[in-house]
This record gives C-alpha cells, sequence and structure tokens, in this order.
C-alpha cells in the first residue's frame, strides 16, 4: 500500500489548476476528484464499515462518493494542500486500525482498496494524457483516397499470428486479488485459433486507412457506422501526425474501428476467452500459467506497465513477456478489445457492493484485456478485466485480431 500510494502521490507533482480541477473528458471527473474519492473509499470501508467509526469527515460524504454527484459538477473541490492532507490523515487511521483489525478475514477487502487506488491512479494518468497532449484532440484533416475500386482485403496467411490449441480449461481467477467480475473461476472450451503476435500496429493500422477504410461500409459492424458517419470520424482520435509507418500500437480506437479493421483484413477480434487462452495456456505442458511467461513474478523487464516509459513502445520489445503461446506485449502497452460484452460469470457474487461491476453488467460495455503502459502493477494480470463503451476512442485502447470459427 506505501507503493501504491507513492506512485498515486508522483502524479500529482507540477499540476496546474485547471489539471487538478477542470474535467477533461465528460465521461471522467477532475482529477482532484479522484484522489478525494480514493481517501473517501478507504474510510468507508475500512474505518466506518470494519472499525465501525463514525465518518471522520462528513463534509465529503455527497462531493466524493461515487452516486454523489454528476462529473460535470464535480469541479468545485476543496484546494490540493487540503485534499492531500485528507489523503493522509485516513491513511494514518488506517494504519492505526490495522495494528489490530483481524487481517485474516479481511484481507479481501484491503486488498480490493489497493486496487481501487490503482485503477484512479490509472485514470489520473489518462487525464494527464488528455490535458497534455499536443493538439487534444488534433484536428482531423480530410483524406484523399484513390478513386480507383478498393481491393478486397481478406487474411490470406498466418504470418504475423501464432496458433492456439482449443480444449478446455478454466476461465477467471479465485485469488485474494481478483475482482468480483474475475470469479468464480470456472470451466470453459474453445475451438483453435490464430492470434496476432502483437498488438495492430501503427503502420499496418495506416494501410486501412489509406485503402478508404473509413469511407466503406462494408467492414463495419451497423452500429459502428451510424457513429462514424454521426460523429464524422476519419481516423483513431489520437492519431500521429508524423512517422506514421511506426510499430507502436495504435491506439485511440474504439471498438467500431477495431472491429472495422480486423473485418478489413479477414479476421476478427478475440473473444476474452481466447484472450486469456493465449495468454495463459501452456501448450506443451497442458496447463494454466499465473502469468504468460510463465510462474516468474512480473517486472520490468516483462512489459511496459506502471509508467515506467511514459508512452506506448515499439511491439515486441519485452521477449522475456512472451507467452507460451507465442504473443508478445499481452500486458501492458495498450489495453485490449475483446468482442465480449462486459458480464457476470456464471455464480457471480458482487464484492463489496453491487454497484462496483454488477452495475455495468448492460450489455453496453466491451471488454478489454492486458492493461496498459500506465497500469500500476498491483492490477496487472491476465484475468483482469477491463469495460468500455464500444463508441469511445480511448487513448489507452488497441488490440489484436484473431482468425478462427466465428464467434458469434
Amino acid at each position: 500500500m506505501v507503493a501504491c500510494r507513492n506512485h498515486t502521490l508522483s502524479l500529482v507533482q507540477d499540476l496546474t489548476e485547471a489539471e487538478f480541477r477542470q474535467q477533461a473528458h465528460a465521461d471522467f471527473s477532475p482529477l482532484g476528484w479522484h484522489l478525494g474519492h480514493i481517501a473517501f473509499t478507504e474510510s468507508l470501508w475500512l474505518l466506518e464499515h470494519l472499525q465501525r467509526s463514525p465518518c471522520p469527515y462528513p463534509q465529503y460524504q455527497t462531493l466524493f462518493a461515487a452516486d454523489g454527484l454528476p462529473k460535470a459538477e464535480r469541479e468545485n473541490l476543496p484546494d490540493l494542500p487540503t485534499i492531500l492532507a485528507f489523503m493522509a490523515d485516513i491513511r494514518d487511521r488506517a494504519w492505526a486500525y490495522l495494528a489490530t483489525a483481524p487481517l485474516d478475514q479481511q484481507l479481501r477487502l484491503w486488498r480490493w482498496l489497493l486496487q481501487h487506488e490503482s485503477q484512479h491512479a490509472e485514470t489520473a494518468t489518462y487525464l494527464l494524457t488528455l490535458h497534455r497532449w499536443p493538439a487534444a484532440p488534433p484536428a482531423l484533416s480530410p483524406t484523399v483516397f484513390d478513386s480507383s475500386p478498393l481491393p478486397v482485403w481478406g487474411a490470406t496467411s498466418t504470418d504475423q499470428m501464432v496458433f492456439v490449441p482449443g480444449g478446455n480449461f478454466t476461465l477467471g481467477s479465485e485469488t485474494v486479488d481478483a475482482l468480483d467480475n474475475e470469479q468464480p473461476e470456472h470451466p470453459v472450451s474453445v475451438d483453435d485459433f490464430w492470434i496476432d503476435r502483437t498488438p495492430v500496429t501503427v503502420a499496418a493500422y495506416a494501410d486501412f486507412i489509406a485503402a478508404g477504410g473509413y469511407e466503406n461500409s462494408q467492414w463495419w459492424h451497423p452500429d459502428g457506422w451510424l457513429w462514424r458517419q454521426r460523429c464524422r470520424v476519419t481516423q483513431p482520435l489520437y492519431w500521429p501526425t508524423t512517422d506514421q509507418a511506426n510499430t507502436t500500437p495504435v491506439c485511440g480506437v474504439s471498438w467500431y474501428e477495431a472491429d472495422a479493421y480486423a473485418c478489413f483484413v479477414g479476421k476478427r477480434l478475440p473473444t476474452e476467452v481466447e484472450w486469456e487462452r493465449a495468454a495463459r495456456w501452456h501448450p506443451i505442458e497442458q496447463t494454466l500459467q499465473p502469468w504468460p511467461w510463465g510462474d516468474e513474478p512480473l517486472s520490468d523487464r516483462h512489459g511496459n506497465f506502471g509508467g515506467q516509459q511514459g508512452q506506448v513502445t515499439p511491439v515486441g520489445q519485452f521477449p522475456a513477456g512472451r507467452s507460451a503461446t507465442g504473443c508478445d506485449d499481452l500486458l501492458g502497452n495498450v489495453w485490449e478489445w475483446t468482442s465480449s460484452w462486459f458480464e457476470g460469470y456464471p455464480g457471480f457474487r458482487a464484492f463489496p457492493y453491487p454497484e462496483y461491476s454488477q452495475v455495468y453488467f448492460d450489455r453496453a460495455h466491451r471488454v478489454l484485456r492486458g492493461g496498459c503502459w500506465a497500469t500500476p502493477p498491483w492490477v496487472l494480470r491476465p484475468t483482469f478485466r477491463n469495460w468500455y463503451h464500444p463508441h469511445r476512442q480511448q487513448v489507452f485502447a488497441g488490440f489484436r485480431c484473431v482468425l478462427g470459427h466465428r464467434v458469434m
């Protein structure tokens, strides 16, 4: 928890007033609100729920509660020193309680709070990225296309893909760190499939743009085509203006764009079952692994995460993180869209409250897997499930594709 808090506090050095107080995106609260919410949530669950103490800061019960105010009304915040003092005081009270707490009975909740803070730290990194983007968002310039008929693209080989044998395996996790939406473990079956060795790169996605992919409805999901026309989208929101022939993962793509590209190249997005199979299955030993590379604990040599690089890195730079199935960059760099809706696993039980995950089981959110360059290590694992609206161009989101029996 100390390392997690130090990471959180490192993000707020040299904040401008606008970065601290103003919304960077309509979907998100101001960065300063996330700091207060971290302390509020720690107080709510450790001091009020477990210790049975009265709320030490009742004046913040509406402001920093997850359901207290609309996001657009959360800019009226105390100043940064006041919020940092609030965070420090709640942490001191939590440490005092820990000295007598029955940790063996409460460990899951303490670990959940660690991950809760980590997730909000990643959100804070995202908000800083939006505030500090060179031209956020960049102006979309008209694209000139060749007037000749578009080629009918399709996957003609499995070059730069790896084969993953199908079969039965156990999906999910029941470790103490596993969130409610990762549980319970349950048996699943999957057919053989091929999956891209790396996330789709900027260079590869540039071919889709150059071939008029945004102008041809045949590649698009019907809802995606309506979204593209309505929003006049012609490229990823955070598309680089120079050096487009690079090997960094494309990011800032919506699910609709990822799905359209996959159709364009004759592939599809993986289901989250396929993604987890590629990340955890050892095809020779016929076993599941805790990490893509095996049993060795996560370290900096396994991927780009925790803000260590400060941005995406070219794919394939971390061979130590390669999965037993042959995939690179499964953990870190960019979150990866899947074709799966975010839903509860069979036997799902909410923890610590229904609104944490269950409220999003609405078939309006698609699953993302794998973490990104900003994801703290305490929440980076191959069973973690993120979720987002399919129409949002999220700067941390990319994707990879699969070939195999089409899953509806």
